[in-house]
């Protein structure tokens, strides 16, 4: 399914580069969400109206909203005719805001749109196709959940009939597995974004971090150095880990600061900043907007 969805090269929506940069030398690459980013309504519209209110004189790296809409535009002659249905797990609000961000967008660029959970989507036999609760066949989804929980799903057999299409598609299960950052480092040894990563902990040196290669949000994430360690609580780590050589984050007030740079399609679109108590951006961390004189 992975290879067949690369193959047609299916349109991805969006992704966000998450870096440690200072101001100062080369930014660089902690990891890339590449299949379900969130903290998009803050980076997009939330830190634009808090430049208009409090610094209106000021400008802001961020294009995001319109390059949404424009890339939902672009993106109709490749899926099929019908709703673009927007599908996120029940019960969890900040999901929920996420999705219905990207809903306006869609409806914006021209798109009839509908709702669903992922834990409403069924499937029938008959018509070898996935339906909503009221039994209508979904033609496209956007979904704000992982690949990898989709493929544990019951019905995820049915996934390799290709009944419908998928945003972001499958290929991007590929790009969301923390792995990668341990392939890019063997294809650009010495690359001035990138960390050394590996996946055999012997090969690393000096200070380090140890992250699940499907974690989010921070989950199980281990950071080891000379002075100590630190262990962040999750789910995670049967799948396996990769070792990153330690990036210091800049540390503004007590709080360690982490950029997300955005692209839409394949074009840079805007940043947001986050911040945490600690050196592991957890899912309690702050959005903190930004501005430039």
């Amino acid at each position: 399914l992975v290879a067949a969805s690369w193959a047609a090269r299916e349109p991805s929506l969006y992704g966000r580069f998450d870096l440690a940069w200072d101001g100062s030398g080369t930014p660089r690459m902690l990891e890339y969400n590449a299949d379900t980013p969130t903290a998009l309504l803050e980076a997009s519209v939330v830190q634009w109206h808090w430049l208009q209110d409090v610094r209106p004189e000021a400008d802001q790296f961020n294009s995001l909203h319109e390059k949404l809409i424009d890339r939902w535009r672009a993106m109709r002659a490749d899926l099929p005719i019908g709703p673009l249905a927007f599908a996120c797990v029940e019960d969890n609000a900040e999901d929920l805001g996420n999705v219905e961000y990207l809903r306006d967008t869609a409806i914006q660029a021209g798109w009839e749109t509908s709702h669903v959970f992922v834990e409403q989507i069924g499937w029938d036999a008959r018509r070898r196709a996935f339906v909503d609760p009221a039994e209508r066949a979904l033609a496209s989804v956007f979904k704000l959940y992982p690949w990898e929980w989709l493929m544990r799903e019951d019905f995820a057999p049915h996934l390799l009939l290709q009944p419908c299409r998928w945003i972001e598609p499958p290929w991007k299960a590929m790009l969301s597995n923390k792995a990668l950052l341990a392939i890019l480092w063997e294809l650009f040894p010495g690359h001035p974004n990138l960390l050394p990563a590996f996946l055999d902990p012997a090969r690393i040196r000096g200070d380090y971090v140890r992250k699940p290669i499907l974690s989010r949000e921070g989950a199980n994430v281990a950071l080891r150095r000379a002075g100590g360690a630190m262990v962040s609580p999750g789910a995670y780590g049967a799948e396996g880990w990769v070792y990153q050589a330690f990036a210091q984050l800049p540390v503004f007030d007590g709080q360690y600061a982490v950029i997300g740079a955005w692209i839409v399609g394949d074009a840079a679109a805007g940043i947001g900043m986050r911040e945490d108590d600690t050196p592991i951006t957890r899912n309690t961390s702050r959005f903190v907007p930004h501005y430039f004189d």
